[in-house]
């Protein structure tokens, strides 16, 4: 069985530092479990291993003593607890343990941030370090396939994604019985625990909606008269659409707002296959009309990783103006702004001219199959 090293192994294994928690964040099933093991590997030490879907795990944890917790821990000094966000109080917690007991390091991982950032997230102010992992990365491929092969593969990426498990699975049909099976088992599945929500339908018209409408703006008020909900129940399903790693939220730019659109947001998907099941479409390249949102879908969730993995700090939009003028992707970073254009085939692409009269510091690419892998090094 194939095992890829993931991007974040290192970085993870650097903070496992004494009296600190790492949190591992990521949408069920893109190998967080499989990830926090291979680290706990390398090192030479015995390891309490809990799991937050068991009862018994919140009994023990319930009486919130120092007292209790090293009896529970006895001579270990290294806990990993999974799906962390299940355990009730789960920072309060995880703070007297750091605070009291003398070289204890602690990391947790948890399919849904929820509970783990309402509950944690204050309560571990200056006691932890907070790490996302996304399914699997075009650098993380390399580890395996030749160039030879690349653009096929790439393609392929395009509809199934990239979930870790797809690569075991090599019949078509097997991947496409597993993405549908992900969505009804395992993607909504926080969403209607967490917040209640008894009509997980909504969610999903809302979720097909979306997927139509990868690249352009989204009105929070037009979805809401489209599934007969307010304009509020659509932004707070967003919200939570976001909360468990399903889409991402981008923004519009501007230093210029009487020429340039802001109001609206788009909204991407964090894995194409994803986005291919919602709407029961997993025809190959050849023969989709809808190329266009596909690469520029997989290219910034290819952005997301990067910049996550090597802990780049920018601010990332979308641009478009009143005369229609528009680029996909712009980073602000670095006291520099950078614009992208997503085209699958290589094609010459003029630098919009506001935006050259605008920010004339600022620079422009177009991001085509020839070059990607150069953009996401």
């Amino acid at each position: 069985m194939k095992y890829l090293v993931r991007e974040l192994a290192e970085n993870i294994l650097k903070k496992l530092q004494p009296n600190k928690v790492v949190i591992v964040f990521g949408a069920r099933r893109v190998g967080k479990t499989v990830l926090v093991k291979e680290i706990l590997d390398k090192i030479d030490e015995p390891v309490l291993t809990l799991n937050g879907e068991d009862i018994n795990v919140h009994d023990r944890l319930a009486i919130r003593t120092v007292e209790n917790y090293k009896q529970i821990l006895g001579s270990y000094r290294l806990l990993y607890i999974d799906e962390a966000q299940k355990i009730p109080e789960i920072g309060l917690k995880l703070k007297l343990m750091i605070d009291e007991i003398e070289g204890l390091k602690i990391i947790i991982s948890g399919s849904s941030s929820f509970d783990i950032y309402k509950d944690a997230g204050e309560p571990l102010t200056g006691r932890k370090y907070s790490f996302n992992l996304y399914a699997l990365s075009e650098r993380e491929y390399k580890q395996t396939e030749n160039s030879i092969a690349k653009i096929d593969k790439v393609k392929e990426r395009l509809v199934f994604g990239n979930y870790p498990e797809l690569l075991h699975l090599p019949d078509r049909e097997d991947k496409i019985d597993y993405l549908n099976e992900m969505i009804s088992s395992y993607l909504l599945k926080d969403i209607l625990v967490y917040e209640n929500i008894k009509n997980s339908q909504k969610i999903f018209n809302l979720l097909r909606l979306i997927a139509f409408q990868i690249g352009g703006e989204v009105s929070l008020q037009e979805l809401g008269k489209q599934l007969s909900i307010s304009k509020n129940t659509v932004e707070k399903y967003l919200d939570l659409l976001s909360k468990v790693y399903i889409l991402h939220k981008v923004e519009g730019f501007s230093r210029n707002l009487r020429k340039e659109i802001t109001k609206n947001s788009r909204w991407y998907f964090l894995d194409n296959g994803i986005r291919n099941a919602v709407i029961a479409n997993f025809n190959p390249m050849e023969s989709r009309n809808d190329i266009g949102q596909l690469w520029g879908n997989y290219m910034i969730s290819e952005r997301i990783k990067q910049q996550e993995y090597n802990r780049i700090s920018s601010n990332n939009y979308f641009w478009r103006t009143y005369e229609q003028q528009e680029i996909d992707w712009v980073e602000e970073r670095e006291g520099s702004l950078f614009g992208y254009e997503f085209k699958w085939k290589e094609s010459k692409v003029k630098t919009p001219t506001q935006w050259i009269n605008t920010y004339p510091d600022s620079s422009f690419e177009v991001i085509n199959m020839n070059n990607f892998e150069k953009w996401l090094k």
